[in-house]
């Protein structure tokens, strides 16, 4: 089975564990590493004959559009992860729709393609936010990845079909819903898609979910950022103790973590997914 590898293609500094200490307004004056550790990706997925989608902020597309047309030129799919990284649920629907206009226009002129697929901020399509699902559909996108099928303080919707499906809108609209994946251990809902999962929980754990995710009949829905395999970036102090864990605990296993599992299963786009359903 083929299952779905992406990228969230932003920089570290737009983090949300690390908004505390590194507000919107200091971005400019970072130190940007987002070239280096995409095109390390690059690298590693051609290495393995793979293509990837690529969720791109419109920060990132406005700052390097090189970059986004090198990804582009190597064959990845590109989609939206917004523009400036904004938590949906914090935004009013007049807000997110300018700010998907913009994201979509900017990134679809610089890479040279049309976006079909968003995934917001820390997945922050919520209850209070599904309103988002139907400008997306508004405005000619096919799919989201944003819903995770379970809940925690910031994200997620329990209850919501951990396999891609077709959601029928309110507004007569349709749209493709890809959820991040989990799997079921003993009545009880794990996250294993990606991310901090990926880096915080041993690979063998991970290598067990995509298995049973495959018996499933499945694909294994998969996201990582540029920044999680770049053990070299900056230190900022201030931060509170979970948050530092969160951000920089076992930076320098992501990689090689990535290996194993690109040598151990086979991944394709996310725009593949919705092909198949």
């Amino acid at each position: 089975m083929r299952h779905a590898f992406s990228i969230d293609l932003e920089d570290w500094f737009h983090v949300l564990n690390l908004t505390s200490v590194i507000p919107q307004s200091s971005w400019e004056e970072r130190e940007s590493r987002v070239d280096g550790n995409v095109r390390r990706l690059l690298e590693i997925l051609a290495d393995h004959n793979t293509h990837a989608t690529f969720f791109v902020l419109g920060w990132v597309a406005e700052k390097n559009p090189e970059l986004i047309r090198a990804v582009a030129d190597a064959g990845h799919e590109i989609a939206s992860h917004g523009m400036m990284h904004q938590l949906v649920y914090t935004m009013t629907p007049d807000e997110f729709r300018e700010e998907m206009i913009e994201s979509k226009q900017l990134i679809e002129d610089v890479a040279g393609v049309q976006v079909k697929g968003y995934r917001a901020s820390n997945f922050s399509i919520t209850r209070g936010s599904l309103w988002a699902l139907e400008i997306l559909a508004e405005l000619g996108f096919t799919y989201d990845t944003s819903i995770f099928p379970f809940e925690r303080r910031r994200y997620g919707i329990a209850g919501t079909p951990p396999r891609p499906h077709l959601r029928r809108l309110s507004n007569g609209q349709e749209i493709i819903e890809i959820p991040p994946s989990v799997v079921d251990v003993a009545g009880r809902v794990m996250p294993v898609a990606g991310g901090g999962y990926f880096r915080l929980l041993p690979y063998s754990v991970t290598r067990w979910a995509i298995e049973k995710i495959e018996q499933e009949g499945r694909p294994f829905c998969f996201y990582l950022h540029p920044w999680e395999i770049d053990p070299e970036q900056p230190r900022v102090r201030g931060l509170d103790p979970v948050s530092k864990f969160l951000h920089y605990q076992n930076l320098k296993r992501s990689e090689p973590r990535l290996l194993r599992m690109l040598n151990d299963f086979e991944f394709g786009t996310y725009q593949e997914v919705t092909e198949v359903l």
